[in-house]
């Protein structure tokens, strides 16, 4: 895959400690949640370093002084159903007070390309860092129109996060949206020919809901 400026793969030991785990098909529903929870975390550190903060008068117990803080109404948070509802904990643990949207793709199992059944955002969207998380950037059809779908709605900052891309789907992204940073915590092999990521970790809405 050839490299795009709007693209962040992570190099972190203990993301790939944990994604070792996450792979492992006999993690069970549990660890597999807290894993994903736990690697979101750790992306959301990263991705939110280039965050508009602004300065605040604090008192502390010896003097006052001016501080910086991220406002409290410029966050949202924006998972892609089902799977990416599994990444919206890990990111409300770095920023707690972050709003939170939804937005409803599925996967056509024929044609493969995604179809929207699904929108809610909180209102202000449009003048809010949005992170647009999933698990699994795959084809990418799904993130393309998670995007476009913001985008309509007049959102201008947008982070794209998932766990695990396919050199496709990342690709496909990162050239239709060249303005989106797109991170992801590692890079697979490529897709086979139902579309799914190799080597992957199967489903990740079923591993972390226990359902089909």
């Amino acid at each position: 895959m050839k490299e795009f400026k709007n693209v962040y793969v992570f190099n972190h030991p203990l993301i790939k400690h944990k994604i070792a785990i996450l792979r492992d098909k006999n993690t069970g529903m549990k660890e597999f949640r807290e894993l994903i929870e736990e690697i979101t975390t750790i992306m959301t550190y990263e991705s939110m370093a280039d965050v508009a903060l602004q300065p605040v008068r604090i008192e502390t117990p010896l003097e006052v002084t001016t501080q910086y803080k991220v406002p409290e109404e410029s966050i949202a948070i924006v998972p892609i159903l089902r799977a990416g509802l599994g990444m919206v904990n890990g990111v409300h643990k770095v920023f707690p007070t972050a709003k939170v949207g939804h937005i409803g793709m599925y996967r056509d199992e024929e044609t493969l390309e995604p179809q929207e059944y699904y929108c809610k955002l909180p209102d202000g969207i449009e003048k809010k860092t949005v992170f647009l998380v999933d698990p699994m950037l795959a084809t990418g059809g799904s993130a393309c129109d998670a995007l476009d779908a913001l985008k309509k709605r007049g959102c201008k900052k947008i982070k794209f996060m998932a766990i695990i891309g396919a050199p496709e789907g990342v690709e496909k992204v990162a050239t239709a949206h060249p303005d989106v940073p797109v991170y992801v915590s590692t890079l697979d092999r490529c897709l086979n020919e139902n579309g799914y990521i190799l080597p992957g970790l199967g489903d990740a809405g079923d591993r972390l809901f226990g359902t089909k």
